[in-house]
């Protein structure tokens, strides 16, 4: 028997990979999206063959009971995206994030379903995991914002020296830097609250750094890649915060879809958090030039800034061992063998530079020191 799969926010970067993975495998899948306009500023995008379309707000009751009835699974990616947007739009963030995913789990209160997988982030984290001098690990560290302000971009342990960033695992425990941090973590712990109660299989993704062709190039506020990609193509040098040797995990959105389509088929994954990254780290600094030599404008150096956005961290990576144990994945597209075929997408699009637009917003209200 065919199982259908309700994909919230399919019509989004994530979720229009997946619904494109689940209907290769064999799946039914029905979409519900509001079509949020800051990421989708070309107006609706083509609807893929063999899904269908419910176009609406999770937070529309009526409607998300509409959406649920008769699914067997759910992957639910409808969220707002973005650190530096979330610390003065809160509002937004917790109504597009925590009270959606509320009004989705009541629904299927009404409406059994099989599996849910939420993507969750790995903002949850904060900062990642660390090592210092003697070998020891540190799991809650935090910078403090006085000293971010001195140009001692790293964190230190009590003598001063250096800590080293290690790989993140799951058993970090949070440490909510940001609104959006705040949102994605409670969407996680809703979902999985539900699951234990309900009796339905939970599992709440952590995503790294995403990257991939179709994401939004006019959304200052998510995708390294994308922003830098926008100003690029506009003859503008890209900006980086702090001095630009802060480290990140890039995924490209084909491995993340099919971690999705995975999780929800791994019955092992059950009441599990589980990183969904390339194991690998890139520092931003790199991920500019990597990116303006792609695109054939080497001469584009990264406007490196030396100030800091609030709700931002330094270094943080994933480990990867329980996605490989538990879902059976390991990332399969490289970085930098990745970036051709997203600079000829980048080439076809329509690019809209709204990164002035951005800095000003969080100057103005201080969130940038």
């Amino acid at each position: 028997m065919v199982s259908t799969v309700l994909v919230t926010g399919g019509m989004g970067f994530i979720g229009r990979h997946l619904v494109s993975e689940l209907l290769r495998h064999g799946y039914r899948v029905r979409v519900l999206d509001s079509l949020v306009e800051q990421v989708h500023q070309a107006g609706e995008p083509s609807r893929i063959d063999g899904a269908e379309y419910i176009i609406g707000d999770v937070r529309n009751a009526d409607l998300c009971r509409k959406a649920v009835r008769g699914v067997d699974h759910v992957a639910h990616l409808a969220a707002e995206v973005g650190v530096g947007q979330s610390m003065y739009e809160i509002a937004r963030y917790v109504g597009g994030n925590e009270l959606a995913t509320a009004v989705l789990l009541e629904a299927l209160i009404e409406h059994p379903v099989k599996s849910i997988v939420v993507a969750s982030s790995m903002s949850v984290y904060g900062e990642g995991r660390y090592r210092d001098a003697d070998g020891r690990l540190h799991d809650q560290v935090r910078r403090r914002r006085d000293m971010i302000g001195t140009g001692r971009w790293d964190p230190r342990d009590d003598a001063g020296r250096r800590l080293e960033p290690v790989p993140t695992d799951e058993d970090k425990p949070v440490d909510l830097a940001s609104i959006y941090a705040l949102t994605k973590f409670a969407q996680e712990r809703a979902v999985m609250i539900f699951g234990a109660a309900y009796d339905v299989p939970a599992v709440a993704l952590r995503l790294f750094n995403v990257f991939g062709a179709g994401q939004a190039l006019s959304n200052p506020y998510t995708g390294v890649l994308a922003n830098f990609a926008s100003r690029l193509a506009s003859g503008q040098r890209p900006t980086v915060f702090e001095d630009g040797e802060q480290r990140r995990d890039f995924v490209h959105v084909e491995d993340v879809a099919r971690a999705f389509r995975l999780a929800l088929e791994a019955p092992s994954a059950a009441g599990q958090v589980i990183n969904v990254g390339s194991g690998r780290s890139y520092s931003i600094r790199e991920i500019a030039a990597l990116l303006a030599s792609a695109m054939g404008v080497a001469d584009l150096q990264p406007e490196i800034l030396g100030k800091a956005r609030s709700g931002d961290i330094r270094h943080c990576f994933a480990s990867t061992e329980r996605a490989r144990d538990l879902l059976g994945f390991t990332a399969e597209h490289r970085l930098e063998t990745s970036l051709e075929p997203f600079v000829e997408w980048v080439r076809r699009e329509t690019v809209v530079d709204r990164n002035g637009q951005m800095r000003s917003e969080l100057e103005r209200r201080g969130l940038v020191a």
